[in-house]
């Protein structure tokens, strides 16, 4: 319910009445604007500001014949209007409209997109506190590393994220730019002051220079921003469904009741939401590159950026939106197995803590050489057992590769059994996650 409501939220912002009641935003505060320099009256501007309107049909009616869109448009607004429309439009080139006024739309849109961000970020950090000291095997390669925890794999998560918001809203800060410059962005029939009073009236900012168009390096900009964060998140989408592979099950998302997994294999529990997020990931991503190829204009501009943009635009912040609140409510209601987590921690018999034996050897005056042999040799035996069905522990809890240190005789030669024994305690590898979370958690 919360998904739909939300990309019902986001569409709504980039429907044709949006569109043209956007344009017509623009329309009028270029108006009051002229006023303020005292070239449209006060009762002109005052029934414009009240009674300026469109129909969409209509629009659609008159554009059949002109082909031309704000033609069409200021048509309608024009037979809404008495004498007094003579001064909509005035001054003014077809871009100075649509330009201003999408970024007023994407202005929106991305301030929706930032907010998402901030929520899954929020749920993010509530998960990485609860799991805080939850431990688990830290991967590389897909190989058992070292022990972690649970809370500093999502608090890696929390990291990007923050980073994906300085990115949107720095791109907010780039694209919330208007322009009423002329046809050629010369201020030729209109002073600069109106621009700079209708940009103060709609919120937004001169660009400083233009041609016939806001440049699309910002459109490019906004895209991009949504593409690396799209791969951030597809990044954390990837992992969720590492977790749940069955040789795995770490976590999982929420299962249900009354869900099924398959229409053959009545026991499946399948990471659908994750894989969704994935694909939805990567059309985000594409949207990026024709936002790129669209910088490139001839002279002062050309119209073949606007096609593109009225695909990538609408359907790359529609489906953002929608992403993020699917990935919030993965993260939120997320399935955590910490019995697991230490079941696959031990899988290996001890040799995560392999490192730690590795380091204490050059204290006690041996080269790294032969530490690293001793320590290695012993490893490999572990493997060895492993693979004839030898248990990873004891009937005392003992971990193979302690075992077989504790038999070494060379190692005993440097290191006693308790500082063989000291070497295998979890509370050595989670001494440093209090100060992490500070620094991640501001």
């Amino acid at each position: 319910m919360v998904e739909r409501y939300a990309r019902k939220q986001m569409s709504e912002k980039w429907t044709m009445q949006a569109k043209y009641d956007a344009w017509l935003k623009v329309e009028i505060a270029a108006t009051k604007a002229w006023n303020k320099l005292g070239l449209v009256p006060d009762e002109d501007c005052k029934k414009i500001a009240e009674n300026a309107t469109f129909d969409i049909d209509r629009i659609d009616e008159i554009e059949k014949e002109t082909r031309h869109d704000v033609i069409a448009f200021l048509t309608s607004v024009g037979e809404s209007l008495g004498d007094e429309k003579r001064w909509v439009h005035y001054g003014m080139t077809s871009s100075d409209c649509i330009d201003t006024a999408v970024a007023l739309q994407i202005k929106d849109s991305l301030e929706l997109i930032i907010d998402d961000v901030k929520m899954v970020m929020d749920s993010v950090e509530k998960r990485a506190r609860e799991h805080k000291y939850t431990l688990m095997v830290g991967r590389s390669h897909g190989i058992h590393g070292e022990p972690i925890t649970f809370g500093l794999a999502l608090a890696i998560w929390y990291e990007e994220l923050q980073r994906n918001l300085d990115n949107l809203e720095q791109a907010l800060d780039v694209i919330s730019v208007g322009q009423i410059s002329g046809a050629m962005g010369n201020f030729a029939h209109a002073p600069m002051e109106v621009e700079e009073l209708t940009c103060q009236e709609l919120g937004l900012k001169p660009a400083p220079v233009s041609n016939q168009v806001i440049q699309r390096d910002r459109y490019a900009n906004v895209m991009n921003a949504l593409a690396l964060l799209a791969s951030s998140c597809e990044k954390f989408a990837v992992q969720v469904r590492h977790w749940q592979r069955t040789e795995v099950y770490e976590a999982e998302e929420f299962f249900a009741k009354g869900q099924k997994g398959s229409s053959a294999m009545p026991h499946k529990r399948n990471p659908v939401l994750t894989e969704n997020i994935t694909g939805l990931c990567r059309m985000i991503r594409s949207y990026s590159m024709p936002a790129m190829e669209n910088v490139a204009l001839w002279h002062e501009r050309d119209i073949s950026h606007s096609s593109v943009e009225r695909f990538i635009l609408p359907d790359g912040f529609i489906t953002t939106d929608f992403m993020l609140h699917r990935l919030n409510n993965v993260i939120a209601n997320l399935t955590v197995y910490p019995e697991n987590m230490m079941k696959n921690l031990n899988l290996t018999g001890g040799l995560v803590f392999s490192q730690r034996v590795l380091l204490e050897l050059p204290l006690k005056g041996l080269s790294r050489e032969t530490s690293y042999k001793i320590v290695q040799r012993n490893a490999m035996k572990v493997w060895e057992d492993l693979q004839q069905g030898k248990s990873a522990l004891n009937e005392k809890g003992e971990s193979l590769y302690l075992q077989h240190l504790l038999s070494d005789e060379e190692l005993r030669q440097s290191l006693s059994e308790e500082a063989i024994r000291d070497c295998f305690d979890y509370d050595y590898y989670t001494k440093n996650v209090e100060t992490i979370f500070s620094r991640v958690f501001k």
